[in-house]
């Protein structure tokens, strides 16, 4: 791999959190696209469908354009779900994993449950992520060995998970769109009785970081690495876990960017049980 500038820059003060150099860039771009996303939520607008079947709006291309205009002073490569992908990135040991906008079916619906979502990526691992809530103004960052946090009305609060072990008291949070028979089964086969379903992948994992939920499973093979890296980030700096749902660890910049052996975020208390499981119905 190529030298691409590793060591992470000076920190600078964000009200009392420090933040690396590229953490204050992330932020930044973070909060331009999500004000060009709230600028076509409140409007009438149009969504298409892309090749693979997902749904597109000019929210996605113009939360792009902010993106890519911040980042690029970085002078790192970008992975982005609405980018074509030169592979340029895979010589490099620095990369940017971006979703300019995590739960476009859910923008499309209104819920309200949609986020716009940037990692740093070193040595195949998110370093820092960084997920904002445009709807809310919610801003959620972590940083590697620097904790979880969330800024949500002018100041910063530290994210923990909760530390629940028994599976029949936790609370999952599953997918609004997409929850499956067989998924059912698996919350059946633990115990978990109590769940709620959500959009966004992303607001998922930030369910869990804060507390307010300790499981979230998904079968599906689509999930890929943008869905994903930015919450890898903050759910572990929380004290949570995610692998796949074989208990494996993710691995980020790969040319394959698809997590083939679905996702299994946790407060970290139940999540060999859950592999466990998941191993048992042979998944």
């Amino acid at each position: 791999m190529s030298d691409n500038s590793t060591q992470l820059k000076k920190t600078v003060t964000s009200n009392g959190v420090k933040l690396w150099d590229e953490t204050r860039l992330a932020v930044d771009a973070a909060k331009s696209a999500g004000e060009r996303v709230m600028s076509i939520y409140n409007s009438d607008f149009l969504s298409e469908r892309k090749k693979d079947g997902s749904e597109i709006t000019e929210a996605d291309r113009l939360s792009q354009e902010a993106i890519k205009s911040y980042l690029q002073k970085s002078g790192l490569p970008m992975l982005s779900e609405e980018q074509e992908d030169d592979m340029i990135r895979l010589n490099q040991e620095r990369i940017w994993i971006v979703d300019p906008l995590d739960g476009t079916a859910d923008f499309v619906d209104r819920t309200g449950e949609f986020s716009v979502m940037i990692a740093l990526v070193q040595e195949s691992l998110p370093v820092a992520g960084v997920i904002y809530r445009p709807t809310t103004g919610a801003l959620f960052v972590a940083q590697k060995g620097q904790g979880s946090y969330v800024n949500d009305g002018g100041s910063w609060k530290k994210l923990e998970v909760n530390k629940i072990s028994d599976l029949a008291k936790i609370r999952a949070v599953m997918s609004r769109h997409h929850l499956t028979d067989k998924e059912r089964k698996i919350l059946d086969e633990l115990g978990v009785a109590n769940f709620i379903q959500m959009g966004s992948a992303g607001l998922k994992a930030v369910a869990i970081a804060q507390g307010e939920a300790d499981l979230y499973l998904t079968m599906t093979d689509k999930i890929k690495q943008w869905d994903t890296a930015a919450a890898h980030c903050l759910v572990a700096e929380a004290g949570g876990r995610i692998t796949d749902l074989l208990g494996r660890g993710l691995v980020y910049n790969t040319e394959d960017v698809y997590h083939r052996n679905g996702i299994l975020i946790s407060n970290g208390f139940i999540h060999s049980g859950v592999v466990e499981t998941c191993r048992r119905l042979k998944l």
